[in-house]
C-alpha cells in the first residue's frame, strides 16, 4: 500500500512541470490535483494510525506486565483447597457430627412448632371474619342523596341517620365488608334524607 501511494505521489509530482511547459491547463488538471490532496490527507492519516498502533502495543505491553507481576490462584489450587476442606470435614469427630445434628433437630422442631401455631391463628382469625359480598341486588331505589362518611359512623348508624336501610346501602355502593367504610368516602343513599345537623 506503502509504495502505492509513493508511486501516486511521484507520478502527481512530475506530471505537473511536463504540463506546465506546454502552456494552459493540461489535461485532467483538476483530478490529478484532487488526487493530489487524497494521497497527502492519507498520508496524514496513516501516519496518526501509526502513532494510535504504537500506543496501543504499549498499553498492552504495560498490561501484560502487570498480570505477570501479580500473583492469582489457579483452578488447580482452588481445587486442591476444596478437597483438603473436604478431607478434613469428613475426618470430623462422629460426636460433633452428632451434635450438630440433634442442633439441626431442635431447629427444625421448633420451627414447626411456631409454622404450627401460625396456622392455627390465621385459622382462627378466618373463622372470625366477617363474610365478605361478592353480589349485589339491583332492587334499591335508584334516586336518593350522597353522603360524606363522619367519625364514629358505621353502615347502621348512617342508615339510622337518613332514614334508609343498611342493605340498600351496601347494594348501591357495592360494598364488600360493611365493617370497613372509611371516613371521608362518599357514599350514595337511595331514598335517603339529608341528616339533620348534630345539636350544638
Amino acid at each position: 500500500m506503502w509504495k502505492a501511494i509513493l508511486c501516486a505521489a511521484a507520478l502527481a509530482g512530475l506530471a505537473g512541470p511536463v504540463w506546465a511547459q506546454s502552456g494552459g491547463v493540461p489535461p485532467g488538471a483538476v483530478e490529478l490535483a484532487n488526487l493530489r490532496e487524497d494521497v497527502r490527507g492519507l498520508t496524514e492519516q496513516v501516519a496518526r494510525l501509526s502513532l494510535r498502533l504504537e500506543q496501543v502495543e504499549r498499553d498492552n505491553a504495560d498490561l501484560r506486565a502487570k498480570a505477570a507481576s501479580q500473583n492469582y490462584a489457579t483452578i488447580a489450587q482452588l481445587n486442591a483447597a476444596v478437597a483438603d476442606l473436604n478431607r478434613l470435614v469428613q475426618a470430623g469427630d462422629e460426636a460433633t457430627r452428632e451434635q450438630l445434628t440433634a442442633q439441626v433437630g431442635a431447629q427444625i422442631k421448633k420451627l414447626a412448632d411456631q409454622t404450627n401455631a401460625a396456622l392455627d391463628s390465621l385459622a382462627k382469625g378466618m373463622a372470625q371474619r366477617t363474610p365478605v359480598q361478592t353480589t349485589f341486588s339491583e332492587d334499591y331505589v335508584k334516586d336518593g342523596i350522597k353522603y360524606t362518611v363522619q367519625k364514629g359512623d358505621t353502615l347502621d348508624v348512617i342508615a339510622k341517620k337518613t332514614g334508609t336501610k343498611k342493605t340498600d346501602i351496601i347494594n348501591a355502593n357495592k360494598i364488600p365488608d360493611p365493617s370497613k367504610i372509611l371516613v371521608g368516602q362518599t357514599l350514595f343513599i337511595p331514598g335517603g334524607k339529608v341528616p339533620a345537623p348534630p345539636a350544638p
